[in-house]
């Protein structure tokens, strides 16, 4: 299938994604600030960048886009058009993510991956990441 769009539509479709900032995360970090939970984000130092860091709790939580994440779900579904980029491209991403969560289960660190999908249900969401998390508060001196 042909792509719909020109070269140059697609260009500035493709520069407008965002990476970090989300809709979906900063729904997710609202809330859980309201909640009185504290973090970093995007921790530079620790593998694949993680949107939410809580130091003190040796957790992490990344928020992903459905699509460029390979998620099983509608909204990650593979276009139509160009499946010989987009195939290898998304694999690529679901394996740098699973090496990812990998490094930091090695370093000590717990990982939760919350979907965008998940975050359209947001109270559904934030029911897990307090289980994840445990309650809000300083569980030690960074958080």
């Amino acid at each position: 299938m042909v792509d719909t769009r020109s070269a140059d539509q697609r260009r500035r479709i493709m520069q407008s994604v965002k990476q970090k900032d989300t809709g979906p995360e900063i729904a997710v970090r609202k809330k859980l600030h309201s909640l009185g939970y504290r973090f970093r984000l995007h921790g530079r130092t620790l593998p694949g960048r993680p949107d939410l860091v809580f130091p003190s709790r040796k957790k992490v939580i990344f928020v992903h886009g459905c699509f460029w994440h390979g998620h099983e779900c509608s909204k990650g579904a593979l276009p139509k058009s160009r499946l010989e980029y987009w195939k290898p491209k998304i694999e690529a991403n679901k394996t740098r993510d699973e090496r990812n969560v990998n490094e930091l289960k090695k370093a000590g660190w717990e990982s939760l991956v919350l979907w965008q999908c998940e975050v359209a249900r947001l109270d559904e969401a934030i029911d897990s990441i307090e289980r994840f998390l445990g309650p809000p508060g300083r569980q030690g001196s960074a958080d």
